[in-house]
Parts: C-alpha cells; sequence; structure tokens
C-alpha cells in the first residue's frame, strides 16, 4: 500500500481555500457573478465589511487572477470588476458549498431553531 502524505503545501484543497476562501471572498465573487461590480455597490451589499478589507479582498483575488479590475477614464473615475475564467470556474465550486451548507445546517440546526422559537 502506498503511503500518503499530505502537507499545507501540496494539498489542492487547502491551496483553493486560500484563494477563494475565508469570510469575504465567496461572496465578493458571488456578487460580481450577479453584476454588483463596483466598490460602492459591493460595500453597499455586505454592510459589515470595512473599506480597508474590501481593498483588500478584491486586491488580492485580482493577484490570483479570480477577478480584473477595469479602471474607466471618466470624471468622476470609474471601476468595475468582472471575474476572469478562472474566477467563472469558482461558480459551480461555490454552488456546490452553498448547498452543502443549506442542507447540513436544515439537518443539524433545525432542532435549534424549532427550540429557540419556543
Amino acid at each position: 500500500m502506498e503511503k500518503i502524505i499530505l502537507s499545507s503545501e501540496t494539498c489542492p484543497v487547502t491551496f483553493t481555500t486560500h484563494l477563494i476562501g475565508g469570510r469575504w471572498k465567496p461572496l465578493i465573487i458571488f456578487m460580481i457573478s450577479l453584476g454588483i461590480n463596483r466598490f460602492g455597490e459591493m460595500q453597499r451589499a455586505l454592510p459589515e465589511i470595512s473599506k480597508t478589507m474590501l481593498t483588500q479582498e478584491l486586491r488580492d483575488l485580482e493577484k490570483n487572477s479570480i477577478i480584473d479590475r477595469e479602471i474607466f477614464a471618466e470624471i468622476p473615475p470609474r471601476v468595475e470588476y468582472s471575474l476572469t475564467a478562472w474566477g467563472k470556474a469558482t461558480l459551480p465550486i461555490l454552488q456546490a458549498m452553498a448547498e452543502w451548507g443549506q442542507n447540513y445546517r436544515l439537518q443539524n440546526f433545525a432542532e435549534i431553531a424549532e427550540e429557540q422559537l419556543l
């Protein structure tokens, strides 16, 4: 039997979660896929995120070729974000995670929710 050695540096799942995981990145990717593609729109859609964190996450997604940033030469300047081919490829992954999370929540937390309603 072949010995399996896993490490955080070589695990593709860990690598993927580094690129598109975390608290905000999946939501940002999803919003851009829906056409919410400007900074102010994103900030209004996610009122809990700070400007600094949103900027950092957008830059990180851009650096990793998940999103593109287009600057329009207008006054005032306009910036729009779009998903790259790699970004579009994350959508089925995020959809599968959403379905899994919803099913898990319904099966494992339905009793807790019922107790809180009583």
